[in-house]
């Protein structure tokens, strides 16, 4: 499988990159195993995590994720074949990007994940109490420690990102080499100046919320079928006219092209301009087996031309 590249970091990765979200959560250890098993077995080779999941779950307080991907990894011996990304800032028992918060972060991440280094890093969120310069020092000398091999930035504004980019270069620091934003059929806002910093400053990027909560797999046609649904509360405010219309384009590209409405919205995540590899997650190995199927689809100019308009 062709690998793409992340920015300038010398880290490539398949197409499509698997979110962790769901481990500890919504899959068990057991059915994490099995995903990630059948994850690598198909080619794929990037893990997207964050020391905060999943501590919206119920009993859960965060690390969760982190732990299974470290006792798969222990178990299964496959840490040089894995792309592995965690995040830093947005955990309220590790809140923000000051010097001695990722400090520690760290350490506690390399423990979870059984690993002594992380190869992206993200600040999560955005820290403006924090200095640019403290945050970005600190994130160097993880560098320099060879606990880190690339640095990301999620949840940034572009004119922060530009600051951050410019702080790095003046004091010979690390730079952001990957950024991670929203960006699905649904929300585009990346399209709204990102993606054409991320071509001009060749970063790389990968996106999370890539099917949007589960609504662009075409699981639910109304709200009343999220009824009881893990996610019911994030997918609630897609059902508007617009979404609705977004929908029924989304199951007539896939039926003309004997796909599914997830491989669909993967497949022109994949053929974006400066996006190199969307999120997303399965909890089962059918779900698993349709979203890697998005990698070998590609959309014919109609039915992106088609995806484009609706989606707008």
């Amino acid at each position: 499988m062709n690998k793409r590249q992340l920015g300038q970091s010398g880290l490539h990765i398949a197409p499509l990159v698997f979110g962790g979200n769901v481990f500890g959560w919504t899959a068990d250890e057991a059915t994490s195993f099995k995903l990630l098993d059948r994850f690598v077995e198909r080619g794929f080779n990037a893990i997207d995590t964050a020391d905060v999941y999943s501590a919206w779950g119920p009993g859960l307080s965060g690390g969760e994720s982190e732990t299974v991907i470290g006792n798969w990894l222990a178990s299964r011996g496959r840490r040089d074949d894995i792309v592995l990304m965690t995040k830093v800032g947005m955990w309220e028992a590790r809140k923000g990007l000051s010097a001695a918060n990722i400090a520690a972060a760290v350490d506690d991440s390399l423990k979870r994940l059984k690993t002594d280094h992380i190869d992206v890093y993200f600040a999560h969120l955005d820290d403006t109490d924090t200095p640019l310069d403290e945050t970005l020092g600190a994130f160097g000398k993880l560098v320099e420690a060879g606990k880190v091999r690339a640095l990301g930035a999620s949840n940034h504004s572009i004119d922060r990102l530009r600051q951050a980019l410019a702080i790095s270069s003046d004091r010979n620091l690390p730079r952001y080499e990957i950024v991670q934003p929203p960006y699905n059929l649904h929300d585009r806002s990346f399209e709204d100046g990102l993606a054409a910093m991320v071509q001009e400053q060749s970063l790389g990027a990968v996106s999370y919320f890539s099917l949007a909560s589960g609504f662009l797999t075409g699981k639910y046609r109304s709200v009343e079928d999220l009824e009881g649904a893990a996610r019911e509360g994030f997918l609630k405010n897609y059902f508007d006219e617009r979404g609705l219309r977004l929908l029924d384009a989304l199951r007539q590209v896939a039926a003309e092209l004997d796909a599914t409405p997830a491989q669909v919205s993967l497949a022109w995540l994949m053929a974006r301009p400066g996006l190199s590899a969307p999120i997303a997650s399965a909890t089962s190995l059918e779900q698993l087996h349709d979203i890697l199927g998005a990698a070998q689809l590609s959309l014919p100019d109609a039915a992106i031309a088609a995806l484009d308009a609706v989606s707008v």
